[in-house]
């Protein structure tokens, strides 16, 4: 039986990873996260045990009680450390992971996993996280992992650090991946399987109906649509073909493409791009639903991809329930650590705390 913590804990995709790794073994005992909508989707998945409200403060409240945990996971938000606020060294989202460590040492956690954005390693806050643990008598190991080599149709590409009390974690983590590009030679390797495309996520869909979160058992309860205006539509209507971006866009109908767009000449290629059917989908974020962000518009259907397709494409199993507004559920699948992600992490801890026992 394995005691777990979730800090940050968002919907819960780490701890779901956790629980089907682990099945019966997987006992949830606190988590937290900020986000009251999350953490109502938390506590529908895992029991009533998520609260709400800033860790800090929780930290600094005395009525406030960390059980003992044998583990503690989490990923602290992770803005201060993205591309957009590289150059921000004062960003105080930088320094979540301190009160991360805190819980680690009151709970008596006997390991730890902690997740980010690529950009954490060989930071200066990794530096600072290494030398914390190691005063707490943990040995350290990290890795980046890709969520496509470990069965998720998505490229999303995040940052994990691994602490053990009782072993080497390096003897057990990374995980071994499961899938390869099928484009890349990795058809050709021992074991492996094709990366999952967004057809193997999302084709046995239907064509999404309505606008708002609908009262139908999943997976459409998620599956809804948005009501862009024609300028919209034109545009996705220009830009037929898989894998087409805004290059394209002004190449093809420049009348529709936005001056801001024309003006930036370089980067940005995935914005207003459309999925392609037989690979993997690119990194879902919180906007998923808006294909100016990003290349999330469907392979064939002119329209952006729906939550429960977004979901999917995390990894998210249909059964999974989510909580709140459409606006607060596609933060929480957005901000999700993938699900099967997660379980390959798992796996490892679960060996590393069998070796001990």
């Amino acid at each position: 039986m394995l005691r777990v913590i979730d800090l940050y804990a968002g919907a819960g995709g780490l701890s779901l990873g956790f629980k089907e790794a682990l099945d019966d073994d997987f006992i949830p005992v606190w988590a937290n996260d900020f986000n009251e909508a999350a953490v109502a989707t938390y506590n529908a998945n895992f029991g009533k045990h998520c609260v709400a409200g800033d860790i800090l403060d929780l930290l600094n409240n005395e009525q406030i009680h960390i059980p003992t945990a044998d583990i503690v996971i989490g990923g602290p938000p992770c803005q201060g450390f993205s591309l957009l606020n590289k150059k921000r060294d004062d960003d105080p989202r930088k320094q979540l992971w301190r009160p991360f460590l805190e819980v680690v040492e009151r709970s008596n956690a006997q390991a730890f996993v902690m997740e980010n954005v690529p950009q954490l390693l060989g930071s200066v806050e990794h530096e600072q996280i290494t030398q914390e643990a190691y005063k707490y008598g943990f040995s350290l190991t990290y890795a980046k992992l890709r969520a496509a080599d470990y069965g998720v149709p998505q490229r999303r590409a995040r940052a994990f650090i691994v602490g053990c009390r009782f072993t080497e974690p390096a003897a057990f983590f990374p995980p071994i991946k499961t899938h390869a590009d099928p484009n890349n030679g990795g058809s050709l390797i021992e074991d492996l399987l094709p990366w999952r495309t967004v057809r193997d996520a999302v084709a046995d869909l239907p064509e999404p109906v309505g606008t708002e979160i609908r009262n139908d058992p999943a997976p459409l309860d998620l599956h809804f649509g948005r009501s862009p205006t024609q300028v919209s539509r034109n545009r996705y209507e220009s830009i037929p073909e898989e894998g087409m971006n805004r290059f394209d866009l002004q190449r093809l109908a420049p009348e529709l493409t936005p001056q801001c767009w024309i003006k930036k000449t370089s980067g940005g290629t995935d914005l207003f791009g459309r999925l392609w059917w037989d690979r993997p989908a690119f990194t879902i974020r919180t906007e998923f639903f808006k294909p100016e962000k990003g290349r999330y518009l469907h392979p064939s259907q002119h329209r952006p991809i729906t939550h429960r397709e977004a979901a999917r494409l995390q990894s998210f199993p249909d059964s999974f329930r989510f909580c709140g507004s459409k606006i607060e559920i596609a933060k929480q699948i957005g901000n999700a650590v993938p699900p099967l992600l997660a379980r390959r992490v798992a796996d490892c801890v679960r060996a590393m705390f069998e070796s001990h026992e």
